[in-house]
């Protein structure tokens, strides 16, 4: 019976980023100690308010490690979270800690507690840290107050994983299963280059894959400088960035211009974007990558405008031409060139693997990694609100770029403007996806699903509640529920790409498995089972969320 916890806060890197989300952090922690306090848990904060910083978040690595210095080894430690966080700000305390560990988050739109912890999750499933997890609306429903009862009478949570089930490659058609076989073999003939452009952004920890583990795919890691980024941009011509710019004009793009650049989206900012677009596709080119990922948050935000607008670009093969700067050769003509946001290489290698599947059943290989934001019931379904700063294309808009907005990124985080590309996702079939590493071993979680309309005056409530200038997708999951998904789900970031209708996803869905099957991997298919050998239906199983 736990009598006592000690609370630690994971905070952002970004000073204003801490001051401004605090009052929401205090909040949820009021409510979390209440709760515990119910119980019979006396809970001690491990760090105080720092008033000249104004809050009371853990900001740097070098002060997590102190704080978790000064908390006894086997004592009971909360990681309660409302906002984003960086992880490594809190992964060396938690690597070493022997007692019990139980991360928090609220669920809010606004806050983006559940976006956090679920990284922090994943990043210590993949260094193999046993942990608890954790969310609720207001801390006081009986679903949350029942599981926190568990903890402190255990010391660990359970949660219903039914919907999980590995992939059995005999149960595979033929067809998608030989298709599938042979995609991998011609990757690991051939290779691949992921362009990273600097690694490891905003803590994320889980989104790192060393290449042990990496190369025995055939894949491989070009790693580049951002500076280098920084450079080429300096070295496109002004008429090649409006010459982009028209092209997106002429689809029928919007770009919300202003004419203050401290608070408003400027030409000269979205010009500066596309620089940035034209320069990754020659890096790319110039060094054979398969697929390129820009960090920017940390770093590039301090010298030039957003990479969200190239970053959609990026992932759309209806783009704006790109040419060689020496031959004039059109590079990667007609081809996406996959980008994964935030250098997150989980997503890097699911992209990639998406990209070749899709192409060889001649889908549009358009694909994108979005937050798990937040969502909410809907009618007599939960809908899913993924949504992303960057790295949508235009094409999982319903009119494309006559359905593509960019509207300035908040001056809070992106001091330097820029603007995205902003867009609902259309309705229509999907298979998402997440590549992660537990037990020392790369793994994917698959599924089906449906992006779906709602009534304009959902959506822009939706917005009201998140970032209204990001591109967002609202969706339901096939036989996932909202807790089932929050329990296993090993990361931020969901892959999705879309098919035209519920056989294509099927088949799509058995190739991808078939290639990550074949390359080695564990896959787990989540809520779905094969076209051929339907799974009998699921029992209800406790499952705890701790991973060894």
């Amino acid at each position: 019976m736990i009598k006592q916890a000690y609370l630690v806060a994971s905070g952002d890197l970004r000073p204003a980023a801490n001051r401004q989300c605090w009052p929401a952090q205090a909040q949820m922690e009021g409510q979390l100690t209440d709760a515990l306090g119910k119980l019979g848990v006396q809970v001690t904060r491990a760090h105080p308010y720092d008033a000249a910083a104004g809050h009371g978040f853990i900001d740097s690595q070098r002060m997590g490690m102190d704080v978790f210095r000064e908390i006894p080894q086997g004592a009971p430690v909360i990681v309660a979270e409302a906002v984003w966080q960086y992880s490594h700000h809190v992964l060396a305390g938690l690597r070493d800690h022997q007692g019990p560990i139980l991360t928090v988050a609220n669920w809010s739109g606004e806050w983006p507690g559940l976006v956090g912890l679920l990284n922090l999750n994943g990043s210590l499933t993949k260094a193999g840290v046993t942990y608890s997890s954790l969310w609720s609306r207001d801390f006081e429903d009986d679903a949350f107050t029942g599981k926190l009862q568990e903890w402190v009478q255990t010391g660990r949570v359970t949660h219903d994983l039914s919907h999980v089930q590995p992939l059995d490659g005999g149960a595979l058609s033929a067809d998608n299963r030989q298709l599938g076989q042979q995609l991998a073999h011609d990757l690991r003939r051939d290779k691949a280059i992921l362009g990273v452009f600097d690694e490891g952004c905003m803590g994320m920890y889980n989104a790192i894959i060393d290449d042990e583990m990496l190369n025995p795919l055939g894949v491989y890691k070009e790693r580049l400088s951002q500076s280098a980024l920084y450079a080429e941009m300096r070295r496109v011509a002004d008429q090649e960035a409006e010459r982009a710019l028209a092209w997106l004009l002429e689809r029928g793009m919007t770009f919300d211009w202003g004419t203050d650049p401290a608070t408003q989206l400027t030409r000269e900012q979205t010009l500066e974007q596309l620089k940035m677009y034209i320069a990754a596709v020659r890096i790319a080119h110039r060094f054979g990558c398969d697929a390129v990922g820009i960090q920017y948050q940390q770093g590039l935000k301090d010298l030039v405008a957003a990479s969200d607008l190239a970053e959609g670009l990026l992932n759309n093969p209806d783009r704006p031409p790109v040419y060689h700067a020496d031959t004039g050769e059109e590079l990667y003509a007609g081809q996406a060139l996959p980008h994964f946001n935030e250098v997150d290489e989980g997503a890097a290698l699911d992209a990639l693997v998406t990209h070749r599947v899709w192409q060889a059943l001649n889908l549009d290989p358009s694909t994108t990694l979005h937050d798990l934001r937040w969502g909410e019931d809907f009618g007599d379904q939960f809908v899913w609100l993924f949504m992303i700063s960057g790295a949508a294309p235009a094409s999982h808009f319903a009119q494309g770029y006559a359905d593509a907005t960019s509207e300035r990124q908040p001056p809070m985080f992106f001091a330097q403007g820029g603007g995205t590309l902003k867009g609902v996702g259309k309705p229509g079939e999907i298979v998402w996806s997440r590549v992660y590493i537990e037990g020392g071993a790369l793994q994917v979680d698959l599924g089906l699903g449906r992006a779906v309309e709602l009534p304009e005056e959902e959506v822009r409530r939706r917005w009201s509640l998140t970032n209204p200038q990001w591109p967002m997708m609202n969706a339901v999951l096939d036989g996932v529920t909202r807790d089932q998904m929050m329990a296993k789900h090993q990361a931020n970031h969901i892959q999705v790409a879309y098919a035209p209708d519920r056989a294509a996803a099927q088949r799509a869905l058995e190739v991808k498995a078939a290639f990550f099957d074949a390359l080695g991997m564990r896959v787990n298919l989540c809520g779905v089972g094969t076209e051929t050998a339907p799974q009998d239906e699921p029992q209800p199983v406790s499952i705890t969320t701790a991973h060894a």
